[in-house]
């Protein structure tokens, strides 16, 4: 699988220290909320790439992924991220993963941190399909605060939570059990231990669950 080159389309503000990133969509490319492409630039002679999930419903003509950074860290990407705008070209290869919305009656959603970007994505793309969707999300800092609201106005259930609010009881709120269900979760490796446990302990397989580990 070949790098593309394409172009990005627009930068928004999402949160404390995110970003969302359009990017035109390359022709022939597909790809569904949940799966991930892999973005590379040339720094300094050299190639540096970072993997970033599908944070938009649909990618006809731009999708989105979501980014958040630590101003901290620094770091030869995360500044070319920081600064990225509007025109400038970029590579993608992708998509990746397998764990994925494919079209489920029902979705759950567990997000921590970042993982909200796909999160909201799937929630959105299930309510356009005519599906149920809920999400759980952990963060103190929360990002994609409009999509949420908007999220929360329709049928879907949402959950935003502070790290002392109990995950468990959001979960077992949320999972019914039914057939045609599926639970998703999104975020770093602590999160998604937790929501393994919240999952079993709502009386949920977590070993059905898709999931995707940010590190």
């Amino acid at each position: 699988m070949e790098p593309i080159e394409t172009t990005v389309a627009a930068v928004r503000d999402v949160g404390p220290d995110a970003v969302a990133i359009d990017i035109e969509t390359p022709d022939d490319f597909a790809a569904e909320p949940g799966q991930f492409v892999k973005l590379s630039t040339t720094i300094d002679g050299e190639t540096e790439g970072r993997f970033y999930t599908v944070s938009s419903p649909r990618v006809e003509e731009t999708f989105e992924f979501t980014v958040s950074y630590d101003p901290e860290e620094g770091g030869a990407f995360s500044e070319y991220l920081v600064n990225i705008e509007a025109g400038d070209t970029v590579e993608i290869t992708g998509p990746f993963g397998d764990d994925y919305y494919q079209g489920e009656e029902r979705v759950v959603v567990l997000a921590g941190g970042p993982g909200i970007g796909p999160a909201v994505a799937i929630a959105e793309r299930a309510l356009a399909d005519g599906h149920e969707a809920a999400v759980v999300y952990r963060d103190d800092d929360p990002i994609h605060e409009t999509r949420l609201a908007t999220l929360a106005g329709t049928t879907a259930d949402v959950f935003v939570l502070s790290e002392d609010d109990s995950l468990p009881d959001a979960v077992a709120d949320v999972l019914t059990g039914e057939r045609g269900e599926q639970v998703f979760v999104y975020g770093f490796a602590d999160f998604l231990d937790d929501a393994a446990a919240a999952v079993e302990a709502a009386g949920g397989d977590p070993d059905a669950s898709k999931a995707e580990n940010f590190g």
